[in-house]
């Protein structure tokens, strides 16, 4: 018996299976079937358009559907009671529920440290210190050159404090150890170097794209390429202009002494959970593994829990952590979330630290430990009668261009001194031609492959610039 045309079942179209291959607009023969016009964000690709008004149910076009078919018979359309299809999650396992209380913010707690003596520490082990201090007791890693001490200390102590430290199998696996973690709302940091930071980079910018905390302690050493354990400031550009593809910004803290990597390290774990996306904490190979003073502060934080994190419980089922957008318009609103973001720690999260830069014509600029050697340097050139000041970026990104604008109008030069081919001078350059201030002229003293500017050489070439008149002294 014939089937007719009004029984036959015509076609429906799952959008997301066409492949745009325009055979079905061949096959049929009632010109149902058009070349769309609009691209598809799940797929890329733009798919055909029905018009069934004349559609006698042939089949042709499904037929000339390749596989996976994107054209599929209306009566295999598989729904519920509720009209929902089975491919939909809500008819798979039926509505969320959402009689679950809506999660609240669970304050950290800030309670007081017994008083002690100072302590005589190395880099990493102040910086370990700090992570336990601001309540840090999940820590990722993988062993490298000059960074590896601080994993080592977690190690010994974190098992003591219901914590946990784990060798992942990479430095691939130890930053989405840090997702995963970061997404329960949990601190967690890693102890890396140069070379393990560059493997780290795609999973850092999963982190910022679903906004969730972590701390990246990375003591730098010289490259390119596996290179060597010397103190390079090799990551500058890496951390302030390379942290994963497109829109991914995080605060860069550079210290120099074994008190700002505790000090610095505490602060981070603060600014990662009020921003929500990672810090990172550049040391050198030098400062990972000195000695000095470290003071501790009078309280440790005893950390809550965010009302956005994936806990795991009833309360926070609802939540969702995630870096994927495949629609257009949403990831470029979500763009500009992490753009206002970034704008807010420009505004408020430049740190910078001034020495005798009140009166200085000659201004140092210098990070890290080759700043000791500058700091050193300045008194030596005052003594020679040169008004010399050093300006110490604290935050690399945001760079505190607000505090050095402040000091420029009586400065006649610059002098970066850094060990990189000019890392720091980019940032530097950069942040005073965003903020179009006039600038004196910028000059140098750069040192590589793991060697540190000296104190001699800084002030030889500030001697080479603006000699002094024999017999001139200043205080």
């Amino acid at each position: 018996m014939a089937i007719s045309a009004s029984t036959r079942p015509k076609p429906y179209l799952e959008a997301e299976y066409c492949k745009g291959c325009l055979r079905c607009i061949d096959a049929c023969p009632k010109d149902c079937i058009a070349q769309g016009t609009e691209i598809n964000p799940a797929t890329g690709v733009v798919p055909v358009v029905l018009d069934l008004a004349t559609c006698n149910g042939c089949g042709l076009c499904i037929q000339a559907c390749p596989e996976p078919y994107g054209l599929r018979p209306e009566n295999e359309r598989t729904v519920d009671a509720a009209g929902f299809e089975l491919e939909d999650p809500a008819a798979l396992f039926g509505p969320r529920d959402t009689t679950a209380p809506v999660p609240v913010d669970i304050p950290d707690r800030h309670l007081p440290l017994p008083a002690s003596e100072p302590l005589v520490l190395k880099g990493t082990y102040a910086s370990a210190l700090g992570a336990l201090l601001a309540g840090c007791r999940h820590v990722f890693g993988y062993p490298i050159t000059p960074s590896t001490e601080g994993a080592e200390l977690m190690a010994k102590v974190l098992p003591k404090l219901d914590g946990a430290f784990v060798q992942a199998v990479s430095e691939v696996a130890a930053v989405n150890m840090m997702y995963g973690c970061g997404g329960a709302g949990l601190p967690c940091m890693t102890f890396t170097s140069s070379p393990g930071f560059s493997l780290m980079l795609e999973g850092v910018s999963y982190m910022i794209g679903a906004e969730l905390p972590g701390v990246f302690v990375n003591i730098m050493r010289g490259g390119p390429g596996l290179g060597n354990i010397g103190p390079e400031q090799a990551d500058i550009k890496l951390a302030c202009r390379g942290l994963g593809h497109g829109n991914t910004q995080a605060i860069t803290f550079a210290p120099s002494t074994p008190q700002e990597m505790l000090d610095l390290t505490r602060l981070s774990f603060e600014l990662s959970f009020k921003y929500r996306n990672p810090v990172v904490l550049l040391g050198d190979g030098y400062l990972g593994q000195m000695t000095g003073v470290v003071r501790l502060p009078s309280t440790f934080t005893k950390p809550g829990l965010p009302a956005w994190a994936v806990w795991g419980d009833r309360d926070h089922r609802r939540n969702l952590v995630s870096s994927i957008h495949l629609s257009e318009p949403d990831l470029e609103q979500h763009n500009l979330h992490l753009l206002g973001k970034y704008g807010a720690m420009i505004r408020d999260e430049q740190r910078s630290d001034l020495y005798r830069c009140d009166d200085a014509e000659i201004l140092l600029v210098a990070c890290n430990t080759p700043a000791r050697m500058a700091k050193g340097a300045v008194e030596d050139l005052r003594r020679k009668g040169i008004k010399a000041g050093l300006f110490r970026p604290i935050t690399l990104w945001p760079f505190p261009i607000d505090a050095l604008k402040a000091v420029l109008p009586g400065v006649s030069r610059i002098v970066v001194v850094e060990a990189s081919p000019g890392q720091l001078e980019d940032e530097l350059r950069l942040a005073l031609d965003r903020a179009d201030v006039a600038r004196p002229p910028i000059d140098h003293v750069q040192r590589y492959g793991g060697i540190l500017p000296q104190q001699f050489e800084i002030v030889d070439k500030v001697l080479s610039l603006c000699p002094v008149q024999s017999g001139e002294v200043m205080a």
